[in-house]
């Protein structure tokens, strides 16, 4: 059985972690997958957005323990946290995302969340710390002095709370996670996929930068959207009041 299996949905991609039995906590396999299935959503222009989640009783765990004592870090693992996808990524999530399990969620673009799912960073615990992007990016996504609770405490929070500070976009009924999920994402994958892509990109790549670094940035964008097909046929869509057939190019 695949550590993660991929599901096309007309422009979505749904990414499921399938290690159920092991609280879908990444090894070598399952960060494999997980690299394989984002490579497609990036390179596939006929995909616009994608939903990641777990199997079975939780997003995902984090670091697998007992791989990790015997073979070390998952190979392939610390690409996928410091890139991530190139276009938006949606993680839902049921039960928890804890340890590494948040760090995922955070290289998300948007957070869908079951009510009553918990979100920590619990290394603390075990003599360690939160080494996959969560001690610099929870701190963009929730005050300040939240991250830092988190951090030193290895305390974790529910979803109602962490929605209560901005982290999670939506908040679902346990076990409807995915179904709200695939109701952003289908809103997202009606609109024009490069310009989605570099919106994105935008917003993610503007922070901590001044404005005037902000619109060179832009400028690395603007040719490939405002000069491509799908410039032409947005307006002429609605012009003629029908939706567009986007080419992705």
């Amino acid at each position: 059985m695949s550590a993660v299996l991929t599901e096309r949905r007309g422009r979505v991609l749904l990414i499921t972690l399938n290690r159920p039995e092991a609280l879908n906590a990444v090894n070598t396999e399952l960060a494999n997958g997980l690299a394989a299935a984002v490579e497609l959503l990036d390179s596939d222009p006929d995909l616009t957005v994608g939903i990641l989640t777990g199997s079975g009783r939780g997003f995902c765990s984090g670091m697998d323990l007992k791989a990790f004592a015997a073979e070390g870090p998952p190979k392939g693992f610390e690409t996928f946290l410091s890139e991530g996808s190139e276009k938006p990524l949606i993680a839902a999530i049921e039960g928890f995302a804890l340890a590494g399990g948040l760090e995922i969620a955070l290289i998300c673009d948007l957070l869908v969340a079951a009510k009553g799912s918990k979100f920590g960073i619990p290394e603390t615990r075990v003599g360690l710390f939160a080494a996959g992007g969560a001690l610099f990016r929870l701190p963009n996504r929730v005050p300040f002095g939240v991250a830092m609770e988190l951090a030193l405490t290895a305390d974790s929070i529910s979803a109602e709370t962490a929605s209560g500070y901005g982290l999670i976009s939506r908040l679902a009924e346990p076990g409807t996670a995915v179904d709200v999920a695939f109701e952003l994402a289908e809103r997202i994958a009606k609109n024009g996929p490069l310009g989605v892509r570099a919106s994105k990109q935008l917003i993610r790549r503007s922070i901590g930068i001044s404005e005037a670094e902000a619109w060179k940035l832009q400028d690395d964008y603007a040719p490939g959207v405002f000069e491509s097909e799908d410039a032409v046929e947005g307006p002429k869509a609605f012009a003629e009041k029908r939706p567009p057939v986007w080419a992705g190019r």
